[in-house]
């Protein structure tokens, strides 16, 4: 909506705006794009120029849809997932975005779901048990492991810490 609302206010018609493409009825002058790299970083976005920026952001994306917004278990394997959704090798875009975002698709991942074990454990809502099957763990013994290896706690000592570090998901 930002997007649309900044281009329409520099007198571009948006024919369509979706992660990393907007399209507009009138080319864009290099000028224009000056102005819309402005405007869009007041509003807390960027701009992406180059391919792989582009690339990286639909990779993060679509890790954050399936940690944050999957109720079920994928049927086949995240990497499998992956490529079938952005239609591009896995290999590929394992190695751009090693190389671009300088960790691996795997790791960022896992920060992901101990990032979102978090949230649901502060919330108090639901079981390890329940947590672990929600994220699709093997089994609570695997969040637990996991959950130490990123955290340098268990999940219990988490959950009665006073002062817990829950970040911002952007800063994961």
């Amino acid at each position: 909506m930002i997007v649309r609302y900044e281009l329409e206010k520099l007198g571009l018609h948006c024919l369509s705006v979706e992660l990393g493409l907007a399209e507009t009825r009138e080319l864009i002058s290099a000028a224009q794009i000056v102005q819309i790299n402005i405007a869009l970083l007041q509003s807390g976005l960027e701009l992406l120029s180059n391919k792989k920026s582009i690339l990286i952001e639909k990779i993060k994306t679509a890790v954050i849809e399936m940690v944050r917004y999957s109720e079920f278990q994928l049927k086949i394997n995240f990497s499998d997932y992956l490529s079938t959704k952005l239609n591009l090798d896995y290999t590929y875009l394992a190695n751009v975005f090693s190389e671009q975002h300088g960790t691996t698709i795997e790791r960022f991942i896992i920060l992901h779901k101990i990032q979102r074990v978090k949230e649901l454990m502060d919330g108090n809502e639901l079981s390890l048990t329940e947590i672990s099957w929600k994220m699709h763990y093997s089994s609570v013994a695997h969040l637990s492991t996991q959950f130490k290896k990123i955290t340098g706690v268990t999940p219990s000592h988490f959950k009665h810490m006073e002062h817990k570090s829950i970040v911002a998901i952007e800063n994961v």
